[in-house]
């Protein structure tokens, strides 16, 4: 069973995070809303591991997760 990896693991991290938001410029609160699912869903298909995805939503649906 392949496990979350809650790691930091994105090289260039900032780099990373400034291109996620700059892809939110100019973008109102809606289309933001749907750039995002768009995203998750592109990512979950590229992990594609069922098991690892509901990890995912687990931890996310923790209260401060993220922060």
């Amino acid at each position: 069973m392949t496990a979350l990896n809650t790691a930091p693991n994105i090289a260039d991290v900032d780099d990373f995070y400034a291109a996620l938001i700059g892809a939110h410029e100019g973008l109102s609160d809606a289309e933001s809303a749907r750039l995002n699912a768009r995203l998750v869903l592109i990512l979950a298909n590229h992990i594609g591991d069922r098991r690892v995805l509901d990890q995912a939503i687990a931890a996310a649906a923790r209260p401060g997760a993220g922060q």
